[in-house]
């Protein structure tokens, strides 16, 4: 049985950054494929590369400082309340098209964190803005796109805060004790003093500048390993030098160049500056920013940030096309993994996990077609007996996988019936427990995302790219299958822009069926069709390389270079915290030669990167636990709005409350079953309306 490909599937376009598209222009496929009743795909096209970001430039320069005053603009209600703060965070940026704000919002939005931005060129700063009626501060951290804020009026460079909105922002850090990070810094000492002075500045390009962290940097980023090298590329910056005398810690440094600075203010307020711009997407706002912003609110926050690596292999027991390295495509038989392939990636599995401590609880999903795998086989770890080889070997290392549901003959499901789509479903299942291999029901992969709503309108068609008419096209009798047979989740793509949720992590409950969600996948360009090196190398270039479909690198590259490319993007997934597994295909896991395969050296690639940056683990959560927590990531940003936390710093406490109920991750509240993840402790609390919830705090220095 051999899963075909259709054309169009080969021809998709659109590039995935993030869980954000960003279109690239249609090109003709060059090959027709023939149709079949398993029809399957190439792996929708995925990011080829970091997408390109432009330097930035300078700083404006202004003289002086804005004299602190010493009187409160809190008299009022310090004596009362300054020691209650909102677990919120408040940017304070010129206008919407500050770099800063993307930036900043990416970390929050990752985390789950909620916010409110100031844009200072239009909206006025008062203490009322500051404070609620019964005087609790309304924010735990101050983050500023840059120092100065400073932009052109037509006639000068002047500051969205005046002087007296200076000091009102430093009166509340004062009083409430917030502390505040300026993400981009220059020298000076306007407004105010950061103790950095000049040394040399400039733009750097794509070659990254190495840096150090200090003992104090260390400290402040304890999620990155010990003697990390975060590369800074990209970006403009400021080289320089703590004054003399001056009350500041070096954070980060370039040779003996200063690059950040933890420093106090003459009246006692803490703050943080980095001195080089750090896109969104760029790999060192991946590595900082999130310490930045913990570092800030003191480590309490509502929502999480953890690190995960999860990859699927699609279609065992089942076949797929060929591409072989000399450009020959092989459709029947095609490819099936064998035993000796099985047996490879097994050991793959337990030297990854043993070689990289980090990752010592990874385990492969497979997506298994149980119509190829007979009853007949026995199972058996150390003879090659029985009919099917690859089953009985299967049968052996059942635990060793986590399997899913992936349907049992691989049909596209875009218009089957009931009968035929409960059938596909139902018999894998009964396939599955026969051979002993333990299935989580409520997870459901069909055969190329089909049967929700991304089709070509002629089911005939298999040549032309397919449209994406939304979940609401979804075939309702695969719905009313999966509901009635337990189904709670539904694998969706990233490529796909109805498969997007509209939050981090999350999912979509399905418009036509809320008792199941979409839980997308992110898509390779380890293609499905190659199962070595070169056959890999052939396929990637004649669409990325300079006579390929999608020319994007101006010469072809190696099988070195591609994987660097891929674990650059996967790494990029890593970083951000993303759930969302990363899909394969079974000829991927061929034994190509020294025991190695495409799938394990698309891992390997992508350890060796984290094992780098980070010292926190990589969790590969089963799926039923991966969707489970896509569930309750979406009912965390469902009832962030509702959802009040303030931090008591004399009682050492948050008290949570929530005007209807909701259910919300917290980072460093010390509530039942909270979880230990680095140096921070997560914890889900269910709150219900009118009902305050007060748990400890775990404050970070």
């Amino acid at each position: 049985m051999s899963v075909k490909p259709s054309k169009w599937m080969i021809a998709l376009v659109g590039v995935i950054i993030m869980g954000f598209g960003l279109p690239i222009p249609e090109s003709d496929a060059a090959v027709s494929r023939p149709k079949d009743p398993h029809g399957h795909a190439t792996p929708i096209r995925a990011p080829v590369a970091r997408p390109k970001v432009d330097k930035l430039g300078p700083l404006p320069k202004k003289k002086g400082t804005v004299p602190v005053s010493r009187t409160s603009s809190f008299a009022a209600s310090a004596a009362a309340a300054n020691d209650r703060v909102q677990l919120r965070a408040l940017i304070v940026a010129v206008a919407p098209d500050d770099w800063g704000v993307a930036t900043w919002r990416s970390v929050l939005n990752r985390v789950g964190a909620p916010y409110d931005i100031l844009y200072s060129r239009a909206q006025p700063l008062a203490a009322g803005d500051l404070i609620q009626a019964d005087g609790t501060g309304k924010y735990n951290a101050i983050l500023l796109t840059n120092n100065s804020l400073l932009y052109h009026d037509g006639s000068g460079y002047v500051s969205g805060l005046d002087g007296t909105e200076w000091n009102v922002l430093w009166a509340y850090e004062r009083d409430y004790g917030v502390r505040q990070v300026s993400l981009y810094t220059g020298y000076g000492t306007w407004p105010e003093d950061y103790c950095l002075r000049a040394g040399t500045e400039g733009g750097v390009g794509d070659t990254p500048i190495s840096t150090e962290l200090t003992a104090t940097g260390a400290g402040v980023f304890d999620y990155l390993k010990s003697g990390v090298n975060v590369p800074i590329s990209l970006s403009y910056v400021y080289r320089g030098e703590v004054a003399a005398g001056c009350s500041a810690d070096v954070v980060m440094t370039t040779g003996s160049d200063v690059l950040g600075v933890r420093s106090t203010s003459t009246d006692g307020r803490e703050r943080m500056a980095l001195t080089f711009t750090s896109n969104q997407y760029l790999p060192q706002a991946d590595l900082l920013t999130f310490g930045l912003f913990r570092w800030a609110s003191r480590g309490l926050f509502l929502g999480e940030q953890r690190h995960y690596l999860n990859a699927d292999v699609d279609d065992w027991f089942n076949s797929t096309d060929h591409l072989y390295a000399d450009g020959h495509l092989e459709t029947d038989p095609g490819y099936r993994m064998t035993r000796g392939d099985a047996v490879s990636t097994y050991e793959q599995q337990n030297s990854f996990r043993l070689f990289n401590p980090l990752a010592a609880q990874f385990k492969l999903n497979v997506a298994y077609n149980g119509e190829g795998a007979p009853l007949t086989a026995p199972p058996s770890c150390t003879r090659f007996w029985g009919t099917d080889p690859l089953t009985t070997y299967s049968r052996c290392r059942a635990t060793s996988f986590t399997w899913i549901n992936h349907t049992f003959t691989h049909p596209k499901m875009n218009f089957t019936d009931y009968a035929t789509s409960r059938a596909e479903i139902q018999d894998n299942l009964t396939r599955a427990t026969a051979l002993g291999l333990s299935v989580d029901p409520t997870v459901l992969k069909t055969g190329e995302y089909s049967g929700l709503g991304v089709y070509h309108p002629d089911p005939a068609n298999d040549i032309d790219p397919p449209t994406d008419f939304g979940l609401a096209a979804s075939n309702t009798g695969l719905l009313q299958a999966a509901k009635d047979l337990g189904v709670k989740y539904l694998h969706g793509n990233m490529s796909f822009g109805s498969h997007q949720p509209s939050c981090f992590n999350c999912g979509i409950d399905h418009p036509l069926e809320p008792a199941l969600m979409i839980v997308p996948d992110w898509p390779t360009n380890i293609a499905y069709h190659t199962t070595t090196p070169d056959e890999e190398t052939l396929f990637y270039n004649s669409y990325y390389g300079p006579g390929g479909k999608f020319p994007y690198w101006p010469v072809n590259q190696t099988y070195g270079q591609i994987l660097g490319h891929e674990s650059d993007v996967a790494m990029q997934h890593v970083m951000s915290g993303s759930v969302y597994t990363h899909t394969f295909h079974q000829g991927n896991l061929r034994n190509y030669g020294a025991n190695k395969n495409l799938v394990f050296d698309w891992l390997n690639a992508v350890m060796a990167k984290y094992n780098g940056y980070y010292n926190v683990p990589l969790l590969t959560p089963n799926w039923g636990g991966l969707a489970q927590y896509v569930e309750n990531r979406t009912g965390h940003f469902a009832g962030l709005g509702a959802v009040s936390a303030v931090y008591d710093r004399v009682a050492g406490t948050i008290t949570f409350e929530a005007t209807s109920n909701a259910a919300v991750f917290a980072t460093n509240a010390a509530a039942p079953g909270a979880t230990s993840y680095g140096t921070d402790f997560i914890a889900r609390l269910t709150l219900t309306a009118g009902t305050p919830v007060t748990v400890s705090a775990s404050v970070r220095p």
